[in-house]
């Protein structure tokens, strides 16, 4: 029987109750790892929270404000209490509120920024203490080919991701030296909740621009986020892979 790529490891998924956040946590526990998710949907959460129950695995749900250090250190510390340690972090919440500069509200702006990127530095330095003292770590963020290009009417959205890429390359230079490893995802045009509420127009154009000829499936992105957790990857840090289909190259 070939050996999990994850036994024994405990990893954190936010965003984990949907979408690519659900792919990345059941595909964790397949292989071996026990799960905390932390989602805005608690029912759906618990849905997701059942299908790793039945994979054999443990399972804590949580619904935290990921921008929130009281909410998320209170998430880490019952991870512990649960599971005594925290191998891998996955940054994956996040939300859009599109719309044009000139309109967008500064509650838009504000929204956006401390769910994506204010989150995503939240989690990472609560979970980072952890990873710390145990000499050992994996964080994963997703970021976006967004964040890279820019996008009209997703400024906000745009932002946050470029910022998420300078977070994953500081904090991949700042606890390289106690064996952990920091790396970001980039997706393009990912089938999902999210993607779908976009204009068939839109969708149309992306997808011609895609050498591929195809969307992404979120398993897409739970591969590349499985290869980045386990020991297969560990010389590699401060890295923004993209998985777009070709799309920006």
């Amino acid at each position: 029987m070939c050996k999990l790529l994850l036994e024994g490891k405990v990893a954190l998924i936010t965003g984990g109750a949907r979408g690519i956040g659900r792919e990345i946590a059941t595909l964790f526990a397949k292989e071996g790892a026990d799960i905390a998710i932390c989602d805005v949907s608690i029912e759906e959460a618990d849905k997701t929270a059942r299908e790793i129950q039945d994979l054999g695995r443990e399972v804590l749900v949580f619904k935290s404000d990921v921008a929130s250090s009281s909410d998320v250190q209170t998430m880490v510390d019952k991870i512990l209490d649960k599971f005594k340690k925290l191998d891998i972090l996955i940054n994956n919440a996040g939300i859009t509120r599109d719309g044009l500069i000139l309109r967008m509200s500064e509650e838009d702006w504000d929204k956006v920024i401390a769910v994506n990127l204010k989150g995503c530095f939240v989690c990472t330095k609560t979970a980072a203490r952890v990873m710390l003292k145990q000499r050992f770590g994996r964080i994963v963020n997703l970021a976006s080919i967004i964040g890279i290009m820019g996008n009209v009417g997703q400024a906000n959205y745009a932002a946050s991701k470029a910022g998420i890429i300078g977070l994953t390359k500081s904090a991949a230079k700042e606890l390289a030296a106690r064996g952990i490893c920091v790396n970001a995802i980039a997706p393009g045009f990912i089938k999902t909740k999210m993607t779908a509420r976009l204009a068939e127009d839109i969708r149309n154009k992306m997808l011609s621009a895609i050498p591929l000829r195809r969307f992404g499936e979120p398993r897409d992105v739970a591969n590349l986020a499985l290869f980045l957790s386990s020991e297969g990857s560990s010389y590699i840090t401060g890295q923004v892979i993209q998985i777009d289909g070709g799309m920006l190259m």
